[in-house]
């Protein structure tokens, strides 16, 4: 959620500034959005090509 913020760069320096440098919690500060924002694409992407898998239940 952090990564659909527009002050990303605040977190990551609170994280920081409240953890220090070498804390679990300020690392996934910055590799979570890192990870997160390519994943996100892809996994609608993927839920989109899936549309055709499945029957139009209506009813």
């Amino acid at each position: 959620m952090i990564g659909a913020s527009n002050f990303f760069e605040l977190a990551v320096a609170v994280a920081i500034a409240l953890f220090g440098t070498r804390s679990p919690a300020a690392l996934a500060t910055v590799v979570g959005v890192l990870v997160e924002v390519p994943v996100t694409p892809t996994l609608a992407k993927t839920a989109n090509d899936a549309k055709g898998w499945f029957k139009n239940q209506t009813g």
